[in-house]
């Protein structure tokens, strides 16, 4: 239901952003149009002509006044202010309650009894652009996490699970935020972490300044051990933080 209301509200936003731009075009810069026939034909021109002085000039004025007719639309204004509002309430939310990983049933069996039994892949997370996330302060079913967070926190508590023998496996990529993984002593893990810039914290190992870097390490009885975690992360800016439990 509430996405349902929110796609409501997309879609009134879309519409209202088209008739601001039809009336603009119409009333307000009659010119609009002309502006962006003008500056796609330069582009255009530009682009054939282009080994050519002239016509990386063309290339280059064509983006030019493509950009600024742009940039002075008040439907581009409109559309900029109301990303804004909506990442203004999105972190608002996320700060108040940050979003449980609910790690739910990977696999669900179809109810017919047939031999050869029929298994439907079930979806464990949403993806979201802004989202504070943490796994449940209860036991739970462990499946693997395969997750993208735009903005946000996430942190993973392996001491209230129990993972299945052999190798369990996390990926998580985000933009911006800080990565917190809970390991617990008898778990080994492989760590593959790429940054462009952040800070790393693994277990007693710290690297406060860390500078468009792929950071690899390997608990010393990974290669052996019954259970272990192989953690991928890659972030634009953050903190990863792997901690013993």
């Amino acid at each position: 239901m509430l996405r349902h209301i929110q796609s409501d509200y997309v879609n009134w936003f879309i519409l209202i952003g088209l008739l601001l731009l039809l009336l603009e075009v119409l009333f307000f810069n009659g010119g609009l149009i002309i502006t962006f026939i003008i500056s796609i034909g330069a582009i255009y021109l530009g682009s054939k002509w282009k080994p050519k002085v002239i016509g990386k000039i063309s290339y280059g004025v064509g983006w030019f006044w493509l950009v600024i007719t742009i940039l002075n639309m008040i439907t581009f204004r409109y559309f900029l202010f109301v990303i804004l509002i909506y990442l203004i309430v999105q972190y608002y939310q996320t700060q108040k309650k940050p979003r449980e990983i609910k790690i739910k049933e990977l696999l669900k069996q179809e109810e017919s009894p047939q031999e050869n039994a029929v298994f439907q892949r079930k979806k464990i997370l949403d993806n979201r652009f802004f989202s504070s996330q943490e796994t449940p302060h209860q036991a739970y079913e462990w499946n693997d996490v395969n997750i993208q967070v735009g903005i946000g926190n996430t942190e993973i508590d392996l001491s209230e699970t129990v993972l299945p023998k052999g190798e369990s496996i996390i990926f998580i990529r985000s933009l911006v935020g800080n990565v917190t993984i809970f390991v617990p002593y008898e778990i080994e893990i492989h760590i593959n972490h790429s940054v462009m810039a952040g800070t790393v914290s693994i277990f007693r190992e710290h690297d406060e300044r860390v500078v468009n870097e792929n950071v690899v390490y390997q608990s010393e009885n990974y290669p052996t051990a019954d259970e272990k975690i192989r953690l991928f992360t890659s972030m634009i800016s953050g903190r990863l933080e792997v901690k013993r439990i």
